[in-house]
């Protein structure tokens, strides 16, 4: 057996998806492997929602695969997909606002019979963010906003997910709440061993907690690596990491922490 292949959680092969007669993804092809946090970089209208759309069913493919440990789950029921362990938290949180915070969790664990592990699950969930047991009973729509991201990771979570599909967690939020949320998305991964795929904009965040990323442009692939070295690359400082090229740094927003890597 091939250990690369075998270690291999999800695989797209030559992705194409399209909105009516235009093309937002074309010929993408990515890999993430076990136990990672892989990152998707890309400005906005590049087609990093759209790859995650495609990859939990809520979007077909015009062409190409997606293969979930090692099954085809191309344009996929999204519940199925979820069956599976393949999560998807979407862009601007989407709770349910006037449900509660524990009727949303509860909404994470549809596909579930085993309320043992649900309970168990939960209370996990309580553990890294703690304010949503403090507001168990408060209507969703009534979180701040940085609140709400913690709820729909942690609804996430509660569907006991091998993947979670990450989409701009940071959308909206203060800087500190930023820090925050990315400080628990890397506990999570350490923890429990859940892979992350995470699509965002905020570059140096993203390449400082991931371990391999890749870098959208009009739909395509047009880089990968490590992200240590994606750090490095002029064309990713200059148009990612707001740093000059030709050696000349402008100050990191971000800086990366021991902890994290």
């Amino acid at each position: 057996m091939n250990t690369a292949a075998a270690d291999e959680i999800l695989v797209l092969t030559n992705v194409e998806s399209a909105y009516g007669p235009i093309r937002a993804i074309r010929g993408v092809s990515l890999k993430v492997r076990r136990g990672e946090i892989a990152t998707v970089l890309g400005s906005n209208g590049a087609g990093k929602t759209t790859i995650l759309k495609t990859i939990s069913g809520i979007l077909d493919p015009t062409r190409g695969s997606v293969h979930f440990k090692g099954v085809d789950i191309t344009a996929g029921d999204p519940a199925a997909i979820v069956r599976r362990g393949l999560v998807h938290v979407p862009e601007g949180r989407e709770v349910f606002p006037l449900l509660s915070v524990r009727e949303n969790l509860l909404m994470g664990a549809y596909t579930r019979r085993d309320r043992d592990g649900v309970a168990r699950d939960m209370e996990q969930a309580f553990a890294y963010f703690p304010i949503l047991k403090e507001r168990l009973h408060q209507e969703a729509g009534l979180l701040s906003g940085g609140q709400q991201q913690m709820l729909a990771i942690a609804r996430a979570l509660v569907a006991a997910p091998e993947l979670i599909l990450l989409d701009e967690p940071s959308l909206g939020l203060s800087p500190r709440l930023t820090y925050e949320i990315f400080e628990i998305v890397v506990r999570i991964n350490r923890e429990r061993g859940t892979t992350v795929l995470l699509v965002e904009q905020n570059a140096s965040m993203a390449l400082n907690v991931a371990d391999y990323g890749y870098v959208l442009e009009n739909g395509r692939i047009v880089m990968e690596d490590r992200c240590a070295v994606l750090r490095e690359k002029e064309d990713v400082k200059e148009f990612y990491l707001g740093m000059k090229a030709g050696g000349v740094r402008g100050e990191r927003r971000w800086k990366k922490r021991k902890t994290w890597r």
